[in-house]
């Protein structure tokens, strides 16, 4: 070739363009042989689409033309938004339901070619066996025990997914929805329910009220009865004393005896408040003679005779007496 006119020619000969294809040919193999696998993938290895081997992170070498990568599968933990669907529970009520899982593939080569489109058969899968799990409850399990729901698609889940090598981490209900109605009725029950242990709580104060009350009358008569028994007691004891005066021949402590109960029955006659006219009776004279019986108790403790008058000294010899008078009325105001 010859060389152009004010220009520099170069010449190529045919070891220089063999050399030039070696070099593109050698290149072209070190970068279809040499594979970088990203921190937190497994790429699948096929030969003559056939798998062979799984590459794990980092840098690897595999047999350029021969082996190719098949599938570039994420080995880290993902989550599956469970979209809402009507289920039906056990008593035949209706409940709107969704949830999410968390799952992550432990064998790439199963995730890849045991299962067509991983997410979404574990989507389905996971979608009906809420179906399943709810429909064997009633409403009020499905509502109250959402924990044990959770454990039960967990591992009805996590062992329907093992072939496919994924692993199901975890299952959780995000929301129950019952319908309008349902809700209302259930706000009525729990009113109810409400109201009646309020009722029953009310009627179990007033028991316990009527209970003290009652052990409190019982205590009120016990105590009564005792101070009554006791009070028999001492009248008797002074029945017995005085008895015992009168058969000794004192009659003077029968007299105060008897002085005392007409002074108290005298009183009770004054002080009643209906009573606003007074009648002695008769017999109520009786009564001076008791006062005399009284003055002669009180010359026998004192050893004198107090000051009184001869007279007087006279009228307490003659304890036995009674001056015969009349009745007389004596005004109460």
């Amino acid at each position: 070739m010859a060389p152009a006119k004010g220009g520099v020619s170069f010449m190529l000969s045919g070891f220089d363009i063999v050399a030039i294809a070696a070099a593109l040919l050698i290149i072209f193999v070190i970068f279809a042989g040499v594979k970088t696998v990203p921190q937190g993938f497994n790429y699948t290895v096929e030969r003559f689409q056939k798998y062979t081997r799984t590459l794990d992170p980092g840098l690897t070498i595999i047999v350029p033309f021969i082996d190719q990568i098949g599938r570039k599968v994420n080995m880290m933990e993902q989550v599956l938004d469970i979209p809402s669907q009507e289920v039906i529970s056990r008593d035949n009520a209706s409940v709107t339901v969704d949830g999410v899982a968390f799952y992550q593939v432990i064998d790439a080569a199963q995730a890849s070619y045991e299962v067509t489109s991983l997410e979404r058969a574990m989507m389905a899968l996971t979608m009906t066996n809420i179906r399943s799990v709810l429909g064997s409850m009633d409403l009020d399990h499905i509502l109250s025990q959402r924990d044990e729901i959770n454990v039960k698609l967990l591992h009805v889940v996590d062992a329907a997914a093992g072939p496919w090598g994924v692993k199901v981490t975890r299952i959780e209900i995000k929301d129950i929805t019952p319908p309008a109605d349902l809700v209302a009725a259930m706000g009525r029950q729990m009113k109810a329910e409400r109201e009646k242990r309020a009722s029953i709580l009310v009627a179990e104060g007033a028991k316990q009220a009527q209970i003290l009350e009652a052990e409190g009358r019982r205590e009120a008569a016990f105590r009564d009865a005792e101070a009554r028994e006791r009070q028999a007691e001492a009248e008797a004891r002074a029945t017995s004393l005085v008895s015992e005066a009168v058969s000794r021949g004192d009659m003077a402590a029968l007299n105060y005896f008897i002085a005392e109960k007409y002074v108290d029955a005298m009183k009770a006659l004054a002080t009643s408040p209906n009573q606003k006219t007074l009648v002695v009776p008769y017999e109520a004279t009786a009564l001076i003679g008791s006062l005399a019986g009284i003055a002669e108790i009180a010359r026998d403790t004192f050893g004198s005779d107090g000051g009184a008058t001869p007279a007087a000294r006279t009228s307490g010899s003659r304890r036995g007496s009674v001056p015969n008078v009349g009745p007389s009325p004596a005004s109460g105001g």
